[in-house]
């Protein structure tokens, strides 16, 4: 099957969040099961590009006309780029806003960004189907089902959008349907209006033939108030065409066998890598060796409340207390950067952050770190408790999303279990669940069992790409006989 992915972001060219680590090793996989996928994204500021393959689209924006270029990039593993180009749009110094506020056009430049990869899939390479990522891809499906109903080529295209983050719409003010471009007669409760304003993702899961999220749980979560954020009436109208299927890891990158980033090589058979690579991360953080000792702490994240950092900035003092070391890379809400800042300077022997986001450091935390902490309010699917496990890193996270999917709570009774889980949204539920590792970790034994357990998993990307493979499957015969879509997509989900 030929599939077009279209995303916001996406390795090895750009990248926020997890989104781009999705977008770079799904299409992978599923070359690996014989499919062919190309990719749509953005031509950002310091994405090269070798040819122009399409010189000028012509894309109509609430009456404004704009002309974009469409640049093949390259082929990586067998999976073809290409990159919508309009300098006036994306190149820009970051991809979504500067300063904290998200650029005012943000509506007009994902616009352009949906309507162009309908137009690679109709004139420069002819797709099955279309995966659609996240809000700034979401208005694909609606497009398709509206402007493109009545095209021979691309109106009958089955489309499926995947959501990472629900709790991030696309949500702007009326006026924005004629500076998108959006059709007018959609903009009504049943359609992409929310509470009079225009939400992209809303017109995704209404339009688009299947839905999936990154992790089973986070499927049955986004149907409730607490997870749905105001949309769950929807979801929940549209159970039959969602599905859960839990994010992958791409090991060829994030395994300490081979990780180029790490001071050390290791694995489950020989870990003495391992505190090599505790030495390393601690002289990377200007920490002093003596706390190769302490068990040590590690967090690479987005600094907001939905990681969690309200349970840190709460029980922080408490933390300290412990003999403990810490370090967090990340950047996010000005007050918890502001939190580690002064940690930092409060127990400069014992606490280092660094406010970036760095690729080559966040591979040395996952390798050099006892313990990685993920407290988060929700967590879609999340990678970095997954890559934990692979460099024996004991997760401390809470039961949420895909981190309850991936962590088994250690049983000191059965030796069984990959780390450390609290339900309940609380500090001292977070608390306790840190001085339970701890107190395990004063025991070498103990903790390389829970160590070795969790290296013994494997979340590669090859069985959830082959549950993808079915769900295109459903979408497709969805588009061509109906009731088929519905009775394919049991497969795909029980497995």
């Amino acid at each position: 099957m030929r599939i077009l992915f279209v995303a916001s972001e996406g390795l090895p060219f750009s990248k926020t969040g997890g989104l781009a680590d999705v977008v770079e090793a799904l299409p992978k996989a599923l070359v690996q099961l014989g499919h062919e996928v190309a990719v749509v994204l953005p031509r950002y500021r310091g994405t090269k590009a070798s040819t122009i393959v399409l010189p000028s689209l012509t894309i109509s924006l609430g009456g404004k006309l704009r002309f974009p270029a469409i640049a093949d990039g390259t082929e990586i593993a067998g999976v073809r780029y290409f990159f919508v180009e309009d300098p006036a749009y994306f190149d820009r110094p970051q991809l979504y806003g500067e300063g904290g506020r998200d650029y005012p056009d943000n509506p007009e430049r994902f616009s352009e960004l949906s309507r162009a990869a309908i137009e690679v899939a109709k004139h420069v390479w002819p797709a099955d189907l279309i995966h659609c990522h996240d809000w700034q891809a979401a208005l694909v499906p609606v497009l398709l089902r509206t402007q493109y109903a009545e095209d021979p080529v691309v109106g009958n295209l089955p489309a499926v959008l995947t959501i990472h983050n629900m709790g991030y719409h696309g949500l702007f003010a009326s006026e924005v349907l004629a500076r998108a471009g959006i059709p007018a007669e959609i903009f009504h409760p049943a359609g992409i209006e929310f509470f009079g304003k225009v939400n992209f993702l809303k017109g995704g899961l209404v339009y688009s033939d299947y839905l999936t999220t990154v992790s089973r749980k986070y499927a049955q979560e986004i149907q409730t108030a607490e997870y749905g954020h105001g949309l769950d009436g929807l979801v929940r109208s549209r159970a039959d065409r969602l599905v859960g299927i839990l994010n992958g890891v791409d090991y060829s990158a994030w395994s300490p066998e081979n990780d180029a980033f790490i001071a050390a090589k290791y694995s489950a058979e020989n870990m003495a890598g391992k505190q090599v690579c505790k030495l390393d991360l601690l002289q990377e953080f200007g920490l002093p060796p003596e706390n190769r000792k302490r068990p040590l702490v590690g967090i690479v994240s987005r600094f907001a409340d939905q990681k969690g950092f309200d349970l840190i900035a709460e029980k922080a003092n408490e933390i300290m207390k412990e003999d403990v070391a810490l370090v967090a890379l990340g950047t996010g809400e000005p007050r918890y950067e502001e939190l580690f800042r002064k940690l930092a300077v409060r127990f400069p022997e014992r606490v280092a952050v660094r406010i970036a986001y760095d690729n080559a450091v966040a591979h040395k935390i996952e390798a050099g770190a006892d313990m990685f902490l993920m407290p988060s309010r929700y967590e879609p699917s999340g990678l970095n408790q997954m890559y934990s496990l692979r460099y024996g890193t004991v997760p401390i996270v809470r039961a949420t999303g895909g981190l309850d999917d991936t962590i088994e709570p250690f049983d000191l009774q059965h030796g069984a279990g990959t780390g450390f889980k609290f339900t309940a949204y609380s500090g001292e539920a977070m608390l306790q669940s840190i001085r339970e590792a701890l107190h395990h970790f004063a025991h070498e034994r103990v903790w390389r069992r829970i160590q070795l357990n969790g290296m013994a998993k494997d979340f590669s990307w090859q069985a959830s790409a082959a549950e993808y493979g079915k769900l295109y499957e459903a979408a497709r015969a969805l588009r061509g006989s109906g009731q088929a879509g519905r009775n394919q997509i049991s497969v795909a989900t029980s497995n």
